[in-house]
């Protein structure tokens, strides 16, 4: 990819699934990567085995969020990217069954966590008019999926988000895009899976519904994203881009 040589990165989420495979690409690509993360042992485990820096963060928490992008500034001396990933997802119900604390719970995380990532590398970004936003999303935020009420809103609302920075940060060299990935093997679905009582029953239809058989890795998530990052991207923003084989065509 263009332009990613050199670049700092912060990536939430990055000790694991999504976020594990875009520290590694963006490694990969020459940038100067920091490794964000809750849980502070594996996010550690994959700051270390790249050679990044590691800071914890609760994305739920303004001022953790703030302190996560004020240290990496810090440590590099500025910010040029960043990759909102950290989520989760919700319990399964129906809207009139789901409860306060489990919709309460995955929009701090999923929507705020997001919102908070964009306002304080946005303070950055505007100071040194540059920047470029990439918020992972779901095709949850393009097609709703039963019985998920918060994830679905979360990441419907990511996406405006997304579009709403795109526009009003345009003509200060900021772009702001999101990716959408389809369901894949991540500790996150893993754990969704275990829920349903049939596990492989529940992957197996996440590897159907998509029109190209399989499903994506991490890995091709995590391309997605440094397109979105670079140069080669210069003239593309508030777009979400569905990395679901086809999913969302049908």
């Amino acid at each position: 990819m263009r332009n990613l040589k050199g670049k700092v990165v912060l990536v939430t989420g990055g000790g694991a699934g999504i976020g594990e495979a875009t520290v590694a690409r963006f490694v990969e690509e020459g940038s100067l990567v920091v490794v964000t993360d809750i849980d502070e042992a594996k996010g550690r485990q994959v700051a270390d085995r790249l050679s990044c820096p590691f800071v914890p963060i609760n994305v739920a928490d303004a001022a953790s969020v703030e302190r996560a992008i004020a240290a990496a500034v810090e440590h590099f001396g500025r910010l040029d990217i960043i990759v909102n990933n950290a989520g989760v997802v919700s319990e399964r119900a129906l809207i009139h069954e789901s409860t306060q604390e489990n919709w309460d719970r995955v929009l701090r995380i999923n929507l705020d966590g997001v919102y908070y990532g964009m306002k304080y590398a946005l303070r950055h970004f505007v100071a040194q008019g540059s920047g470029v936003i990439v918020n992972v999303t779901s095709t949850a935020a393009l097609v709703a999926f039963a019985q998920l009420p918060p994830y679905n809103a979360s990441k419907a609302a990511v996406s405006q988000l997304t579009k709403e920075a795109a526009i009003e940060y345009a003509a200060m060299g900021i772009r702001a895009n999101a990716v959408a990935p389809t369901g894949l093997l991540t500790p996150m679905n893993e754990k969704l899976a275990e829920t349903t009582g049939d596990a492989k029953a529940f992957i197996d239809h996440m590897s159907s519904m998509n029109p190209m058989p399989g499903m994506p890795t991490a890995d091709d998530i995590a391309a997605a994203i440094a397109f979105l990052a670079s140069d080669d991207a210069r003239f593309i923003t508030g777009v979400t881009l569905a990395v679901d084989g086809g999913y969302t065509a049908q």
